[in-house]
């Protein structure tokens, strides 16, 4: 079996020589032990052994609508999402969003995203990938998780982290560097989104997710 010019790169950064083994997945669960029969500049062929039907996805599937930030806020945040186990990303252009592109420019940073997430899960073991969607508006994100339960992390929450009601779905919202605007709080609360808090400190944007999904998957996924 060929491997891809992005695969036959992570081989080389790790310094693998031919007869080596190694584990491929093809983001669809599972994994599959394999031999490395040849490696060179451009190219890898491998011989696969095996499949092993490993999994490594939480228990509760999140879905981080994540108001994007500038550089390498961005990147970081979904990378540190990934290996916290979300489920899904939705890059939302916010009120106080600073980053404003064009639609090609926008495919261009999606399929960016993806590969940060990809990546993600090659250094940490998870073999399905989380989606990266293409970014949108807060109202169409929230379309997309209609049904789901949501909550919010804000420092003026009336109810603690351990509120979290556990379920199979759940949504959460990041705001961008300037924070959420009043009325999209409003209007996620509105909805019956939970308010939590989660201490009295105002996170980076690349921070609060990484505080979320910590939470999250402590109180009812599988970090507890």
């Amino acid at each position: 079996m060929d491997l891809t010019d992005a695969v036959v790169r992570h081989l080389q950064a790790r310094r693998l020589r031919s007869g080596d083994g190694l584990v491929l997945f093809d983001g669809r669960g599972g994994e599959y032990t394999a031999r490395l029969e040849t490696l060179s500049k451009r190219h890898a062929r491998v011989l696969i052994e095996d499949f092993i039907p490993r999994e490594a996805e939480a228990p509760v599937a999140v879905t981080i609508l994540q108001g994007i930030s500038k550089g390498e806020r961005m990147d970081y945040a979904v990378q540190k999402a990934t290996e916290l186990g979300v489920a899904r990303v939705v890059p939302v252009v916010t009120e106080r969003c600073m980053v404003r592109l064009d639609a090609e420019r926008w495919a261009r940073k999606q399929r960016h995203w993806q590969a940060v997430a990809v990546a993600a899960c090659e250094q940490c073991g998870r073999n399905r990938i989380p989606p990266v969607d293409p970014p949108c508006s807060l109202d169409q994100a929230l379309q997309k998780v209609a049904g789901q339960h949501g909550v919010i992390f804000d420092t003026e929450g009336d109810r603690s982290a351990r509120d979290l009601v556990p379920g199979a779905e759940l949504a959460t919202l990041i705001g961008p560097e300037g924070g959420l605007a009043p009325g999209e709080i409003e209007t996620v609360s509105a909805m019956g989104w939970q308010r939590l808090r989660l201490g009295p400190r105002i996170l980076r944007s690349d921070t609060a997710p990484v505080a979320a999904l910590a939470v999250i998957q402590t109180v009812i996924g599988d970090l507890g």
